[in-house]
């Protein structure tokens, strides 16, 4: 085996995908210090090094071990059941919690549409609880800290909203939520409600302001001030926050040592806000609210329709909703978008032939043309295009749900993207590296034995989550990590995430 192999395959058995420059993991380094005690969520203990074969004599399931528990762990709390997922519910179930914890957390945002997609199925799906699950439910927190860094806000309320949200822990990420997507005040009507959530004094103080009761919250403020229960630096901004007309003409506050949703949403009621295209991808919700600017809006909604954090009907109807007031970047990018929308509206088809290209180009741009084929594929198909336009249509077409149904009617593209759709690339000649590789997956070859192992060994959630990180490696230009990670999805019956997943890398222009 070829060293780089060997390298690759080491790393996705110890679980070391981690950042190796200890930089931040997890959604909890700018989480909102918003309950007391602080409440990170738990460090997961450190998994123990795999020093002995994974595999077993057989592909029994592994033993049942009991566990006592305090209390239920949140660990089975989903979304999405298994027959929607494809997923059985001992997706975690064979599996250590702390590993699980360090792989999620380890875990990149995925280059591939498809893999961004599924690996926020594996965040939502129901599922038994790990061994040893721990009633403070590290691996569900877990779950929630990588949808929050991947900038689903919404899924992520959702799971946090099914699993109660009233611990200190839940609560915290509900909270921070609330005040990215402008709904606060229910936040701190939850938190005024739940005796178990206690906010710290920055957080009551700011809820008591939003409330009305600017009296109390600058008593608060004082008696906390005077007791020492509040940083120099949380006494100037709640101070401004306030006042603000008392500290008219006086320089602005320097840079906080930390930004957090709390600390974003004050400065920025001071007058003092930062931009969010350096921040946190959570962030660039707060700039989709109705008082952000329209350019504001327009990029934010870029940046997360690149992450697919939000529905594509967002990006739609803003990019639709006013004639570009300015040109250059995102102007240009909705101006493209609007003369294709309207010539597909007014069912022109020498007008979407002309107007299509420049629409795609625009997507392009920002990588967001799985989202586009979303929008637009189904109508594109029933189209008789010319030129250029024709081929784009097709394309577009396997870019979408219905990839299939479109290359049964192709004319225009290689029959070895026809046969892949199909899901039989195999009975075709594969012309480059990465349609060979592409190919092999689907001509029998094996997944790696480190992930075979996991699979024999009933450690489905943790082969899948190691599976991804090779989608990674083949995005950087290792052909062979392609073929590994499809044999495993195809093992597994993952069949439409893998044909998904292999049309994305052979026509878009992803790499890392």
């Amino acid at each position: 085996m070829p060293v780089r192999r060997t390298a690759i395959l080491v790393t996705l058995l110890a679980g070391t995908a981690a950042a190796q420059d200890g930089s931040p993991l997890s959604a909890i380094d700018w989480l909102s210090q918003s309950v007391t005690p602080a409440t990170a969520a738990p460090e997961a203990p450190q998994a123990k090094p795999i020093d002995e074969p994974a595999v077993t004599d057989n592909a029994d399931p592994p033993p049942v071990r009991v566990t006592p528990l305090d209390g239920p762990s949140p660990d089975p709390v989903g979304l999405l059941p298994s027959n929607v997922t494809g997923l059985p519910r001992s997706l975690w179930a064979g599996s250590d919690e702390a590993l699980l914890v360090t792989l999620v957390q380890a875990e990149a945002m995925p280059t591939l549409p498809a893999i961004k997609d599924f690996l926020v199925v594996l965040m939502l799906a129901e599922a038994d609880p790990p061994l040893a699950a721990s009633p403070d439910g590290p691996l569900f927190l877990a779950r929630v800290d990588k949808l929050l860094d991947q900038g689903t806000l919404q899924e992520a309320q959702a799971l946090l909203e099914q699993a109660g949200g009233d611990t200190p822990d839940q609560f915290r990420r509900l909270f921070d939520v609330a005040l990215l997507t402008g709904t606060e005040d229910d936040a701190c009507t939850i938190m005024d409600e739940r005796p178990a959530v206690a906010p710290t004094f920055p957080a009551r103080i700011f809820c008591l302001a939003r409330s009305g009761d600017w009296t109390r919250a600058a008593l608060t403020l004082n008696t906390h001030r005077v007791l020492g229960d509040i940083t120099e630096e949380e006494e100037a901004l709640l101070s401004r926050f306030l006042d603000p007309e008392l500290y008219e003409g006086e320089d602005s506050l320097p840079e906080p040592s930390r930004i957090s949703p709390l600390v974003f949403r004050m400065r920025e009621a001071i007058g003092e806000g930062f931009p969010t295209d350096n921040l946190p991808l959570a962030f660039a919700h707060a700039d989709l609210r109705d008082t952000a600017g329209l350019k504001a809006q327009l990029e934010a909604a870029e940046r997360l329709i690149q992450a697919d954090a939000i529905d594509p009907n967002v990006l739609q109807e803003l990019y639709t909703s006013r004639t570009p007031s300015a040109s250059g970047g995102v102007w240009d990018r909705a101006s493209s978008f609007q003369a294709f929308d309207r010539a597909l509206a007014a069912g022109d088809a020498t007008a979407i032939s002309q107007t299509l290209p420049d629409a795609w180009t625009a997507m392009k741009e920002i990588k967001s043309e799985v989202a586009f084929a979303r929008l637009y594929a189904a109508e594109l198909q029933d189209l008789d295009l010319s030129g250029n336009a024709a081929e784009l249509a097709e394309i577009i077409g396997l870019l979408s749900d219905d990839y299939e149904a479109v290359a049964m009617a192709a004319e225009n593209i290689s029959p070895f993207l026809i046969a892949l759709a199909k899901g039989v690339p195999q009975e075709t000649r594969a012309n480059t590296p990465d349609e060979r590789a592409v190919q092999a997956a689907f001509n029998g070859a094996n997944p790696p034995q480190v992930i075979a192992d996991l699979l024999d060994a009933g450690k489905l959630g943790e082969a899948l989550l190691r599976t991804i990180a090779l989608f990674e490696a083949a995005s950087a230009g290792d052909t062979q990590s392609m073929t590994d990670a499809l044999s495993v999805l195809r093992r597994v019956g993952l069949e439409d995430v893998a044909r998904k997943a292999s049309l994305q890398y052979l026509l878009l222009e992803r790499s890392i």
